[in-house]
């Protein structure tokens, strides 16, 4: 996987593991040899996943899976989309303190936004690049964005995001429930063909 978020690694170990695929081993990028990692300056979600999962095939030769995801808000125009990790512009902070500063901010701009115009969707694309070629699925999480944050799960804008239909944030629900139902799981359990014809394939 194209990434050093241990949790979305986690994530889709979980989501293998429950769809019964084996004989796949899951590495992260500090499990290989250091490349030039491509960056993120793609306008959708889509071209920057593919050009992640793209150069980490070309350095390392390993079928690779990358991931770009963001929160898309109505009353935004989208924004932050592909622009949500870094939306608060702090850079070299820890993961925990970016978090902390984008959330802050985008409570902050919806301040005056009453509730029944704060919607939003969490959105996950991933792009699977392997001898075999290249698949890129999408999926999409519809809610709402809270005033406060609320629970100490799950990363980014979890706690200030709530499910459609649920009465906890994504930061409240453990992580079966998540998988089950989010963005990256939506899009991973549209990848599961594709990584279960790899698990079956020898490209010796």
């Amino acid at each position: 996987m194209a990434s050093r978020n241990r949790k979305k690694l986690a994530e889709l170990r979980r989501v293998l593991q429950a769809a019964g695929i084996s004989g796949l081993e899951l590495l992260s990028l500090d499990d290989v040899d250091p490349f030039p990692e491509a960056p993120e300056t793609g306008a959708t979600f889509e071209e920057n996943a593919l050009t992640k999962a793209r150069a980490a095939f070309a350095a390392t030769g390993i079928a690779a899976v990358a991931d770009d995801s963001g929160l898309a808000v109505d009353a935004l125009n989208g924004m932050p989309g592909v622009l949500s990790a870094r939306w608060s512009g702090v850079t070299g902070a820890s993961g925990e303190d970016r978090d902390r500063a984008n959330t802050a901010l985008l409570l902050a701009q919806l301040a005056d936004v009453p509730d029944e115009r704060r919607g939003a969707a969490f959105v996950s694309v991933c792009a699977l690049v392997s001898p075999a070629g290249e698949v890129v699925v999408r999926g999409e999480w519809p809610g709402t964005i809270v005033r406060e944050p609320r629970g100490e799960g799950g990363f980014g804008y979890d706690p200030v995001f709530q499910p459609l239909g649920s009465t906890r944030t994504a930061a409240e629900l453990g992580p079966e429930e998540k998988d089950a139902v989010s963005h990256r799981g939506r899009a991973l359990e549209q990848l599961l063909p594709a990584l279960r014809d790899l698990a079956e394939r020898d490209f010796a």
